[in-house]
């Protein structure tokens, strides 16, 4: 959409010129998929023990472990590269919150719940920020 900017880390797409690839957010995402292994992985462990006696608390630690240490290097990775480079773009933060359609929220108490579900209506079919003018409600 547009409303934030985050760091060109890498080449661009080459499909599509001017696009900055998430890759840090997406190295990310990966980190936390393979935590919710080692999770799984840790909780078949862990139910799998018996008679106070875990012969499985290796591959408990070792799974552990190896959350904290991914979690804590993307984190920082992260951050270095993409969390401490974002920047708005009020342009388009202002478009879209003068274009939104919960404006006709606060048009609730005023004129009730089904005149301002209209002017909703009217809005999201002709793209058109005061629709209400037509239907005779003052902006």
């Amino acid at each position: 959409m547009g409303e934030i900017k985050i760091p060109e880390n890498e080449p661009g797409s080459s499909i599509m010129p001017g696009k900055v690839n998430p890759t840090q957010c997406e190295a990310m995402t990966m980190v936390c998929c393979q935590v919710f292994g080692n999770d799984v992985t840790i909780g078949m462990a862990g139910a799998s023990g018996n008679f106070e006696l875990n012969v499985y608390m290796p591959v408990i630690a070792y799974n552990l472990l190896q959350s904290i240490r991914l979690l804590g290097d993307a984190c920082n990775s992260f951050n270095e590269n993409c969390a401490a480079g974002i920047e708005p773009v009020p342009e388009k933060i202002d478009y879209f919150l003068h274009h939104s359609l919960m404006l006709v929220t606060a048009l609730n108490r005023k004129i009730g719940y089904e005149n301002a579900a209209k002017v909703a209506k009217t809005a999201y079919k002709t793209i058109n920020r005061c629709a209400k003018l037509p239907l005779g409600w003052a902006c």
